[in-house]
């Protein structure tokens, strides 16, 4: 008889079944057919994407479940997440604790992610492979091991940028004299309904001696709203005077400087102080003291001052890919006379160094509109910083802001303003500058400025529909001095050092700059 293949005789004649293939052992990796370099590659690719699909592929259900499970629920928990936050929530990432938070996170998603790839390669047994295709595939697995941490790394080193760039400018506790940072989430501001920081634009060069206060501007925000007003102050503004708390109060009872007929300037009172340490009682007084006189001349309690360095601005310009600005008339920059160049008239995109010069040029034109240009160029950067342009051009952002700013705000306030940025960026900002011919910085009438204050605040609470003209918004929330500055009166008041070329009344910046 014919025997069937595969069939044998076993001892004792007893004939035996078809050969069977020897089972592996439990556990033991099962494919459905072997796998070429390029299916090894697919499955530990996908694997980064769907962790555990390679596990699956190996014949590992158990490990490739869990992992899938596990990478689903943190997907949906991520994405509900996000789904539900807005850009205000986006202020909570610049507490030092949660950027902090962010980083181990962020490094250990990294890990996380290099070991999934790692063991989804191993798990699909590679040494079945001839040595080219395991050199091949053991290559292309590294490099897919940096791609998918390249995400996680950005991420991490970007938030040490952040806390980086924080640390270097912002204060760690409050200065004395600044107001204490509420401990409450719910109401950071402790109940205030309007913030007032100083703006100010110093000149500080290495070819100059001490800081020049050439641009002063008074942000008034209200907290609820982010409604904010822009009090532009003449830098030329005359014998300001000073808050009975001030030890320059008594250092100049009659105003600051009185007995000069053309000094005593307001961009002069920083360095005074600074210069003068043992009047202050201390060094490094000079924002306190700018920052007491123009509260003091405005009826405003001013919280917090940043000081920008005219130069350091031209970089952060520059940073965000310039300003859209509308040029009334052609500007003259830079040189003797302006002879460096020309801002046409137009809407121009400037360059750092054109805004910088466009807020800052007197070629045929007077400090005044010098202030409105500057104006300009503030409401121009806040529109136009948008998250999308900052988050694009981070890290030169944070070079720039290193080298530009000097401020009081403590870093534990640092998330109820980015909030509060957050809500000026959508909310109306509008504008009042003290020039003539409704005042004047030679002889001002310091009760007249605290009146136009205090109106522009009043106006500011009404219906949009019923707004004045001025259309300038504010809060009624308004600490005032417990006295008024010394009033000067004069029957014809003396004309400023130069002459103002705008029209009378204040506007929205859309209506003064055409944003």
């Amino acid at each position: 008889m014919r025997k069937r293949d595969g069939e044998g005789t076993v001892p004792g004649g007893r004939k035996e079944g078809p050969a069977r293939r020897p089972r592996p052992a439990p556990g033991a990796p099962r494919f459905a057919r072997p796998l070429t370099p390029a299916s090894v590659l697919g499955w530990t690719a996908l694997s980064a994407v769907a962790p555990g699909a390679a596990h699956l592929r190996a014949g590992r259900r158990r490990t490739g479940l869990i992992l899938i499970s596990v990478y689903a629920v943190l997907l949906l928990a991520a994405l509900a997440f996000g789904l539900t936050r807005n850009l205000a929530d986006a202020a909570a990432f610049v507490g030092d604790g949660m950027m902090l938070a962010v980083i181990i996170t962020a490094s250990a998603l990294a890990l996380a992610w290099f070991a999934i790839v790692v063991s989804s390669y191993v798990v699909l047994s590679p040494k079945r492979l001839n040595q080219q295709g395991q050199i091949l595939t053991g290559i292309v697995v590294g490099v897919l091991c940096v791609a998918v941490m390249a995400p996680f790394a950005f991420v991490a080193n970007t938030m040490i940028t952040v806390r980086d760039t924080l640390g270097n400018i912002f204060p760690s506790s409050s200065d004395p004299g600044t107001p204490t940072v509420a401990h409450n989430p719910e109401d950071p501001w402790a109940g205030k309904t309007r913030v007032n920081f100083l703006l100010i634009g110093g000149d500080a060069a290495g070819n100059r001696t001490g800081v020049r206060t050439d641009s002063m501007n008074v942000a008034s925000i209200d907290t609820k709203t982010g409604n904010t007003v822009l009090f532009s102050l003449p830098r030329n503004l005359q014998h300001v005077h000073f808050p009975a708390s001030s030890p320059l109060h008594k250092q100049f009872p009659n105003g600051y400087m009185a007995e000069l007929p053309n000094g005593g300037l307001l961009n002069e009172v920083w360095q005074y102080a600074n210069d003068n340490p043992q009047i202050m009682g201390g060094k490094n007084m000079g924002p306190r003291a700018l920052m007491d006189a123009i509260g003091y001349t405005l009826g405003l309690k001013i919280d917090y001052y940043a000081l920008i360095n005219m130069y350091g601005f031209a970089a952060l310009v520059d940073a965000i890919g310039g300003l859209k600005v509308h040029v009334e008339s052609d500007v003259k920059w830079g040189g003797l006379y302006g002879t460096a160049g020309t801002i046409k008239a137009g809407y121009r995109r400037l360059s750092g160094e054109q805004a910088l010069w466009y807020g800052r040029s007197r070629v045929n034109s007077d400090d005044f509109s010098r202030m409105a240009r500057q104006r300009c160029v503030i409401g121009a950067f806040a529109q136009q910083a948008t998250p999308q342009v900052i988050l694009t051009n981070f890290r030169k952002i944070a070079g720039a802001a290193k080298r530009m700013a000097q401020t009081n705000i403590p870093q534990p306030l640092l998330p109820p303003i980015m909030e509060l940025a957050v809500k000026v960026k959508d909310a109306k900002i509008t504008s009042l500058q003290f020039v003539p011919p409704e005042f004047y910085s030679g002889r001002p009438d310091w009760a007249k400025i605290r009146q136009a204050t205090k109106k522009a605040i009043s106006d500011s609470m009404r219906p949009p529909r019923q707004a004045q003209t001025a259309n300038v918004t504010a809060s009624p929330s308004v600490t005032a001095p417990s006295t008024s500055p010394t009033q000067t009166r004069a029957a014809a008041p003396t004309q400023t050092p130069t002459r103002n070329t705008q029209k009378a009344g204040a506007k929205s910046l859309d209506e003064l700059c055409g944003l």
